[in-house]
């Protein structure tokens, strides 16, 4: 059985576009997905989400595609489906289903 990968990492921005600019300029990454209020940055082996505090919390997100028959699955506006979910520590983790692009 293959382990549950890991898809990419989200922390706060109060700016989306200055702090993609610094990711960018600071770091060989490409910008797959950029909007006021959330970017998308691609690493060789895994991405970081700019997300401000009043769309998502700060979270990572792994892959199960099981998400897309859950009772209580949301689809983001990139048509992803995807529950959060709390660890016994109170962290925040994002369940996704990429088989939905």
């Amino acid at each position: 059985m293959s382990k549950t990968k890991v898809d990419h990492i989200a922390i706060h921005s109060k700016n989306i576009k200055k702090s993609v600019k610094w990711y960018v300029d600071k770091f060989r990454c490409e910008i797959q997905y950029q909007d006021d209020t959330w970017a998308l940055l691609n690493f060789e082996n895994i991405s970081i989400a700019l997300v401000t505090p009043e769309q998502h919390p700060p979270h990572f997100a792994v892959i199960d595609e099981r998400v897309a028959s859950h009772k209580n699955k949301k689809i983001h506006r990139d048509g992803i489906s995807y529950i959060y979910t709390d660890d016994p520590d109170f962290n925040t983790i994002e369940v996704i289903d990429r088989s939905s692009q």
